[in-house]
């Protein structure tokens, strides 16, 4: 049982630690990464292909901008996905909120803003499947 976090670019590593440390609240292990999609898609993949055999495992992809990263993840494993997009501002926001809701069909992304709350979600998700 494990959240495996994957982050687009090192500078998401500050969005990351507020779930991080509410996953350490929840006594979930982690792990986390950083790949992008567009520019590491074979490192993505190989994150991928390292976790296959786990029996409950959520991730959590946190990027911005062209959130290619939550539907690559969504559509190449069997685990839940949640994207936790990163924003400066309300601009910002809407960028990443729109480019994340708007997933091609057979990857399904649960989208979360707040990062508390992807970390209970990551809980509540683990519960059942242990």
């Amino acid at each position: 049982m494990k959240a495996v976090i994957i982050m687009g670019s090192t500078s998401d590593a500050p969005h990351a630690k507020k779930i991080t440390d509410k996953l350490t609240e929840h006594g979930i292990p982690f792990e986390e990464h950083v790949a992008s999609a567009h520019k590491q898609p074979l490192k993505v993949l190989e994150i991928l292909h390292a976790n296959e055999g786990q029996k409950a495992l959520v991730y959590v992809t946190i990027a911005g901008r062209s959130n290619a990263l939550s539907g690559f993840v969504a559509a190449n494993s069997g685990f839940p996905t949640i994207a936790c997009p990163p924003f400066a501002d309300k601009v910002d926001m809407m960028v990443n909120i729109h480019s994340t809701l708007q997933m091609p069909s057979n990857a399904p992304v649960l989208t979360v803003l707040d990062p508390g709350n992807a970390a209970l979600a990551v809980k509540r998700i683990l519960d059942i499947a242990t």
